[in-house]
């Protein structure tokens, strides 16, 4: 099969330095003020991808969403699976929270390293090979004989998900332009958000509906039949693409990545359960110098004129400068939030798998109503929409707050909910899509894998966090004061990510033009 190529890639470097001298206020998107493109581009009537690019099929769009999806539902979809699972492998908490941070972790550690072989060995190929293995590592999942096996197999499962995510947005970056690529990024964090969501939301289903027996495994059983469907798909309909020069591996960097974030993420999740060992406090105090180093290497390659796994020059990009930050606050306080109302419901109110992920319907249906609104709103308010949106969301989780210190006792149904969840979500669904929208409006398309890996990779790194963090806090304090205190207190810190963010969002372009 032949390549499609992108710019050379020994000029990006350059390129992008000679960005970082120019920085203006607006952030320019496609004819229909939707869609982000590369600040050189006109407004209006913009070019295809290039001469002989061939452009995503509705069909092509619709299978690499599919690859968006999955990795994400398969992040959450554990979380109401927890209490069957301990049940029947009679797993700790500890070897629990590995089932989550094992795949989580390892997802998050090699994401960025995906999305940069993608660029050298073709996004196609990648992506192929990513959901060949999610679907065999799931099938893993679904039969471990025990919870250790599980772990590994979640590990694996999170490695597969690292190659084929990064794919999804370079390939749509690289085959889109225009009001094109306004949709298929548009439908993209809508896809985002929702998968988020409706992973606890399937999760809950397939765990009570006990098909043929098969109870808690049947929400990694699942994945294989969607991961076979998504291989055919994508040999009749994904395009390949990739670097006409791609850099070869960046081993130091790598390394250093992986170090740094095992070093937080492993410490955090495990410390709690494990009774914080000497070796999870070695691991924080390894974070610091690890998180210097793996800077200091990839500046130094940057100016050398190598292309390091994470160049620094890329961050000199309005969109990555302004808009990737706000991701972090985000994605710790969605994150958590997930993890810890999964389990105060079932454990807090009794409610079943179903009724837990029942209870973010709502979440749900919001989130992808103001996702549709979201595009139309950015091209008359621009960034100020992700501003209405914090606010929304921080008065959602402000209700919630208020309706579990005052209603949380055995017997309140999900109704009383109902109006915090919905508020939530549809903040929610005003940010996301449109932060992802403008960190990647002025990223090169010969950076296409790289960039996008390195935003896929801050969201999930922050999930992780989130649910380690907030996670940790929630079940630290159910013994001493109860579910209904601890579960305030989360909501209380979620609010306060929610406000760093709105505030954060008042530095973004006020016209997107």
């Amino acid at each position: 099969m032949a390549y499609v190529t992108d710019h050379n890639e020994s000029s990006a470097s350059a390129g992008l330095r000679s960005r970082a001298q120019v920085r203006p206020r607006v952030i320019r998107v496609g004819a229909t003020g939707t869609a982000p493109a590369a600040r050189t581009a006109p407004p209006a009537a913009e070019a295809p991808p290039g001469p002989a690019a061939p452009l995503l099929s509705p069909l092509g769009l619709f299978t690499v969403l599919l690859g968006a999806a999955l990795p994400l539902i398969d992040f959450f979809i554990v979380n109401v699976a927890l209490p069957a699972i301990e049940t029947d492998l009679h797993a700790g908490a500890a070897l629990l929270e590995l089932v989550v941070a094992g795949y989580g972790v390892a997802y998050a550690v090699l994401l960025v390293l995906g999305g940069r072989l993608g660029d050298s060995f073709g996004r196609r190929r990648l992506f192929l090979a990513g959901m060949a293995a999610f679907g065999l590592t799931s099938l893993a999942c679904g039969l471990a004989p025990d919870a250790w096996v599980l772990v590994g197999a979640r590990v694996a499962q999170g490695a597969s998900a690292a190659l084929m995510l990064p794919q999804v947005l370079a390939t749509i970056h690289s085959t889109t332009a225009g009001h094109r690529r306004a949709k298929a990024l548009s439908l993209y964090g809508a896809t985002a958000g929702l998968s988020m969501v409706a992973g606890q939301i399937l999760g809950g289903v397939l765990v009570a509906a006990d098909i043929a027996g098969t109870g808690w495994r049947a929400v990694f059983l699942v994945n294989v039949p969607v991961a076979a469907a998504g291989l055919l798909l994508a040999l009749r309909s994904v395009p390949e693409t990739r670097s006409e020069r791609p850099a070869p591996v960046d081993r130091p960097g790598t390394l250093l990545l992986a170090v740094s974030l095992v070093t937080l993420l492993a410490p955090l999740t495990e410390g709690r359960a494990a009774g914080w060992p000497v070796w999870t406090w070695v691991s924080l105090a390894v974070f610091p110098f690890a998180a210097v180093a793996f800077f200091v290497v990839e500046r130094r390659a940057d100016r050398a004129g190598r292309i390091p796994l994470v160049p620094p020059s890329l961050f000199a990009l309005t969109g990555m400068r302004r808009a990737l930050p706000l991701l972090v606050p985000f994605s710790i306080g969605f994150g958590g939030f997930m993890f810890v109302i999964a389990v105060a419901l079932q454990q807090g109110l009794r409610y079943g798998p179903v009724e837990a992920g029942t209870t973010l319907v709502p979440m749900a249906v919001a989130f992808f109503l103001a996702s549709l609104a979201g595009p139309h709103l950015v091209g008359r308010y621009g960034g100020r929409v992700v501003t209405a949106g914090g606010v929304l969301q921080g008065a959602g989780v402000a209700v919630l707050a208020l309706t579990v210190a005052r209603s949380w006792e055995p017997g309140m149904t999900a109704w009383a909910l109902l109006p915090g969840v919905a508020l939530a979500g549809l903040g929610q669904g005003l940010q996301l899509p449109v932060l992802f929208r403008l960190v990647l409006a002025d990223v090169p398309g010969e950076r296409a894998g790289v960039g996008s890996g390195v935003m896929v990779t801050t969201q999930q790194s922050a999930l992780a966090l989130g649910v380690a963090t907030l996670g940790t806090l929630f079940l630290a304090l159910v013994p001493s004061h109860g579910t209904r205190e601890a579960l305030v207190t989360v909501l209380i810190v979620q609010l306060a990510a929610v406000v760093v963010t709105a505030l954060a969002s008042l530095r973004l372009p006020r016209q997107v033009a």
